[in-house]
């Protein structure tokens, strides 16, 4: 869904606090890059169980724009066989990438201005089928799910994927 697209169905941040969409058709990248022309540049975190080379294409093309400072992306260690074929793309397209027991899907957006929390159904991956998707600038929820997830990365499970020189 593009970002005109995008705006039949969601409100643009400043006027709606929280906002949800069920339906097809509303993938993460489009809506991290909709999030992202709203907010201006900003750090992102994303977590998936399990990501695909459009949508880390996506993420490079969204860096080159220079909408992200700095993104990390959180993916789960049962499904890196997949995953770790896209190792060399994964880390390209973000400053960190961790593998670690994770099955959640959301995207926080953080700036000077803005915290936007994006909690999903969809994984990185591209299909047909209808999706759950719960968009908020509300502070405290950025606040307790980046906590949250600071501390699911430090947990001994967690892994690094370095950048391949």
């Amino acid at each position: 869904m593009r970002a005109q697209q995008i705006q039949q169905v969601l409100k643009p941040l400043q006027r709606n606090s929280s906002q949800t969409f069920l339906g097809q058709g509303l993938h993460t990248l489009g809506l991290l890059g909709w999030i992202l022309e709203q907010t201006g540049a900003a750090d992102v975190a994303v977590t998936t169980f399990s990501t695909s080379d459009a949508f880390l294409c996506g993420m490079l093309n969204l860096r080159k724009r220079g909408l992200i400072h700095h993104a990390t992306l959180v993916a789960d260690i049962k499904a890196s066989q997949k995953t770790l074929k896209l190792s060399r793309l994964m880390t390209e397209a973000f400053d960190e990438v961790k593998l670690t027991l994770n099955h959640s899907k959301m995207v926080l957006v953080a700036n000077d201005a803005w915290l936007v929390s994006v909690i999903t159904s969809q994984n990185q991956t591209y299909g047909d089928r209808a999706e759950c998707t719960f968009v908020t600038t509300d502070r405290d929820v950025y606040l307790d799910l980046r906590n949250m997830l600071n501390d699911l990365l430090d947990d001994t499970t967690t892994i690094s994927i370095s950048r391949q020189q």
